[in-house]
């Protein structure tokens, strides 16, 4: 096989960052506006953009949904230039659309990169979660405890009280039980509105974030997303397809999924190593988000490789002129 087809994460590291970066600043104009659809779009557009200048031979694999869903970065959308190295693409143009809407923390623009099958190709059904960061050991946590349970064996591997733990939920009806629960051992919750790809994050970054846990149902494509950051900074993720009817499970099956049972790991969800950017639209503890002054408007991203374990934060000071 030709060197040029293999999959350089180095060198194609830095235009991953340019792809969220564009994507964010594609939003800055919808921040606050109110109008989750038209910050998606935006997002979408620069992305797809981008996406289509790297030397690459690219698949969506987790990305808008399926295609008669979405006409922009649908699952099994052919990307790039049509030249270079096979890959798997995980994205979300836009986490948070009603969190850049609406002006609220956290929103980020969220891409992983791949060799061709190195990604689950999870179908939009719900995925139960459950992550901590790194430094535990193996199984520490599971998902057949309770979440007192969950709770209480992090803190014994912490050396610390339960009260010492935060758990970050997804704030909706379907996890009132859970929360309850959790806030009978004394720990803390940290609730999100949206963005569970970035709650999960947080877990990885305990000592900056304050979050221990994450824990709750989501979309499955974003558990993807958040395994791939994990397999880069580090941590535990353990998930649960969800299924609803037989529509659902049908969505599984034509993904070639077949054990419906199936608790995955991190390295189940991403099997081999990967790359992972991210880029702030709205400020959050992870990243600041978009800034703006007279002629310029600066974005901070987070560009990740697995293979080293390397993190970088870039900040990217553009010209308005140049958007």
């Amino acid at each position: 096989m030709p060197d040029t087809a293999q999959f350089h994460d180095r060198m194609l590291s830095l235009g991953l960052a340019r792809v969220s970066e564009a994507a964010a600043i594609a939003c800055a104009d919808h921040i606050g506006r109110g109008d989750e659809k038209a910050a998606d779009q935006a997002a979408v557009n620069a992305m797809r953009n981008q996406l289509n200048m790297l030397d690459i031979k690219g698949t969506v694999v987790i990305g808008e949904g399926e295609r008669d869903e979405a006409p922009m970065l649908y699952i099994g959308e052919e990307v790039g230039a049509g030249q270079g190295p096979e890959v798997d693409i995980a994205l979300d143009p836009l986490e948070g659309t009603t969190l850049t809407a609406l002006d609220m923390p956290n929103a980020l623009t969220v891409i992983a990169m791949g060799p061709r099958g190195s990604m689950l190709h999870a179908p939009d059904v719900y995925m139960e979660k459950l992550a901590i960061g790194p430094g535990y050991r193996r199984g520490v946590v599971t998902l057949d405890m309770t979440p007192s349970e969950r709770v209480s064996a992090l803190a014994t591997a912490r050396g610390c009280s339960t009260k010492d733990i935060t758990v970050c939920v997804l704030d909706r009806p379907r996890h009132e039980q859970m929360i309850e629960e959790i806030r009978s051992t004394g720990a803390a919750i940290r609730l999100i509105t949206d963005g569970d790809v970035a709650g999960i994050m947080h877990c990885a970054d305990a000592q900056k974030t304050g979050v221990d846990m994450y824990m709750g149902s989501g979309g499955a494509p974003e558990g993807v997303l958040a395994a791939a950051a994990l397999k880069c900074m580090g941590g535990q993720i353990f998930a649960k397809l969800l299924f609803r009817n037989d529509d659902e499970k049908g969505r599984a099956k034509k993904a070639g999924i077949t054990n419906f049972d199936r608790v995955y790991t991190r390295d189940d969800l991403v099997t081999k190593d990967v790359i992972f950017a991210a880029t702030g639209v709205t400020d959050g503890s992870l990243l600041p988000g978009i800034k703006r002054e007279p002629g310029y408007v600066t974005a901070e991203t987070v560009l990740m490789r697995s293979k080293t374990g390397s993190v970088r934060h870039m900040s990217y000071r553009n010209p308005t002129s140049a958007i």
